[in-house]
């Protein structure tokens, strides 16, 4: 595909999840839990700490704003609106794909942030499916390299790719490939979904292959196959909304399948502080948020801020009312709501 249609895609993405219900028909699984309420805290909350360090650096809230966008003028914006914010409140980035970089190098600025951001958890991005198709992990280290990275996402999308009229269908033996990855780059690589979430049984083979961080990204928020599904004039682009894992769900799977052996991010659908506290209660250690970000990226860096600052405090608040002095102290403060019958019993939480 020319760099010309990656751009043209990367723009009609963006307007189509602001413009159009894009969402699942999946329910991010949260509501299927609940923090204990603790009436006597014990706690002052100007002590609450819900800072973290991640790859080495201290983030003062466990945020991550995910995958977005990147590879067009509109784009560059977006991109750098979002790391000045990242900057400035401490929190992880991780950019859009940067298919379009390998294609044309000139829109390598529309990735680059360290110039607003110099001191962020940065994380890369490409489609690992990409492997299969030519790119090879020299390439890779080149599009850490360019934008001076911390990390390399290889996301995952299967269901999108066979939806998107122009998609990547060849996933056989990628596993070896990422494997390959993993063990020639020079930082960590980390394997995410794009909505449709990973299980357990995924993220034992990922952690077979080296990987040691995943993004569940989960079912719940925004669907790209629903996207694509519009992209290709489908009479129902909704209908594909109702496959994938939730990402409460795929956070228990993870955590039974491989206990501590993997750091997890949390994202997919989760859109205020109760539900990120839920995540991180259930194994989660960092959660990710794109829809409400990319929004108020359209409009200013100010709204970003705000915006995370609304989740920073919300999640404050959550640890209060848990009686939680800090991240850690949320783990034994959740359990499986019991008036939700439709609790899948396979996890056995």
């Amino acid at each position: 595909m020319s760099s010309e249609k990656i751009k043209n895609r990367k723009d009609q993405h963006i307007r189509l999840c602001l413009e159009k219900d894009v969402t699942s028909t999946i329910s991010n699984g949260f509501d299927r839990y609940r923090l204990v309420y603790n009436a006597l805290p014990e706690i002052n909350f100007d002590d609450i700490d819900i800072s973290t360090t991640f790859l080495g650096k201290k983030l003062n809230y466990p945020f991550l704003i995910s995958a977005m966008t990147g590879g067009t003028p509109y784009g560059k914006k977006i991109n750098k609106r979002l790391a000045v914010a990242a900057q400035k409140l401490g929190v992880a980035m991780c950019v859009g794909s940067q298919r379009a970089m390998l294609k044309d190098p000139s829109v390598t600025d529309s990735f680059a942030v360290r110039d607003v951001a110099p001191d962020i958890v940065l994380f890369a991005n490409v489609g690992a499916v990409q492997l299969n198709y030519g790119y090879t992990a020299q390439d890779c280290q080149k599009l850490v390299d360019a934008i001076d990275a911390d990390a390399l996402v290889l996301h995952l999308n299967p269901l999108h790719e066979a939806v998107q009229p122009e998609g990547d269908r060849n996933f056989k033996k990628l596993s070896e490939k990422i494997k390959q990855v993993v063990e020639s780059l020079s930082v960590p690589v980390i394997v995410k979904e794009v909505g449709c979430g990973i299980s357990g049984e995924v993220a034992q083979r990922l952690h077979n292959c080296g990987v040691k961080i995943i993004d569940v990204a989960g079912a719940g928020g925004i669907s790209f196959p629903v996207v694509e599904g519009y992209r290709a004039g489908l009479q129902n682009p909704k209908r594909f909304g109702e496959l994938g894992m939730s990402t409460a769900d795929c956070i228990i799977d993870v955590r039974k399948k491989v206990g501590d052996k993997l750091s997890v991010i949390a994202s997919g659908g989760i859109t205020n502080g109760i539900e990120a506290a839920k995540a991180l209660a259930l194994g989660a250690d960092l959660v990710g948020f794109a829809s409400p970000l990319l929004r108020a990226a359209t409009i200013s860096v100010q709204e970003v801020e705000t915006v995370l600052q609304s989740l920073a405090h919300e999640l404050k608040i959550t640890l209060f009312s848990t009686g939680a002095k800090n991240l850690k102290a949320l783990a034994n403060k959740i359990q499986q709501n019991k008036q939700r019958e439709c609790f899948n019993e396979r996890f056995n939480f």
